[in-house]
């Protein structure tokens, strides 16, 4: 038997749609929405597999898919991951190569009908994506990058999350809740006794996160369960209504449309 160590596959991440399945379901809504989940290929210390951001991406568009009419693609599973270069196993492609993928994906979609993309970020390296939303505006495809800070913090509230966002960097109490609920098999022990805080990275880009860690851990994953990682992902799909409902309005809404009627206040 060739090679060395544990070695297990995840199946159940790329859709099973047929082209038909995908023809009716865009017959019954005013616009077609697709989503596209991002992950990424790094370290998540020695408890947590390298593909953790692809299954938290996929597990929150598997559940939008399952509340809302959404064409869902199969996952980017590799993406902006220098800062872990540090660690073994990780593997990157640069901002440019990811920016031009996605591109490449929504023009696709337009050329079958479906001008709206949403994309469901697994992976807070990718900053880049937030620039290919950005760029969208006016170019006559709708895009958006989700979760929004807000949502995450919402769930967090909603699931009893004790970590803040600023301390839950990586592979903590949120993304431990959320494989624990999930992908239970997948999680090694030893997030029980792997916490550890660095508040302070504001050097990060600079010298990567191992000029913060060890272990490649920066959060307090002894505080993760699988019961707050299935409110979690509760908590962003019941968010992702708000951006399903901007996804296929007719028109996108302006300053004006909430601006206070004249001879009224806006208190």
């Amino acid at each position: 038997m060739s090679g060395s160590g544990t070695r297990s596959a995840v199946s159940g991440l790329l859709p099973t749609d047929t082209t038909e399945d995908v023809r009716e379901r865009g017959a019954g809504v005013a616009r077609e929405v697709a989503v596209l989940p991002v992950g990424s290929f790094e370290q998540h210390g020695a408890y947590l597999p390298l593909a953790t951001d692809t299954l938290v991406a996929c597990a929150v568009a598997e559940r939008i898919a399952a509340a809302h009419p959404v064409h869902l693609l199969p996952p980017v599973t590799i993406s902006c991951s220098h800062e872990h270069a540090a660690w073994p196993g990780t593997v990157s492609i640069s901002a440019v190569t990811l920016h031009a993928v996605v591109r490449d994906i929504a023009a696709s979609l337009r050329h079958s009908g479906v001008d709206t993309l949403v994309l469901v970020n697994g992976h807070g390296g990718n900053y880049v994506l937030g620039n290919v939303v950005q760029e969208s505006v006016g170019t006559g495809t709708r895009m958006a990058l989700f979760p929004a800070m807000e949502d995450w913090e919402a769930a967090l509230e909603r699931a009893g999350v004790e970590t803040s966002l600023l301390t839950d960097m990586h592979a903590g109490e949120i993304e431990t809740s959320i494989l624990l609920h999930t992908h239970p098999e997948l999680v090694r022990p030893g997030y029980e006794t792997s916490d550890f805080v660095a508040d302070d990275r504001r050097h990060l880009l600079t010298l990567g996160m191992a000029g913060y860690t060890e272990s490649g851990v920066i959060g307090r994953p002894s505080k993760a369960s699988a019961e707050k990682g299935k409110e979690l992902l509760a908590g962003l799909t019941e968010a992702f209504g708000a951006y399903f409902s901007l996804a296929t309005a007719k028109t996108l809404p302006t300053a004006s449309d909430a601006a206070p009627a004249k001879g009224t206040s806006g208190a």
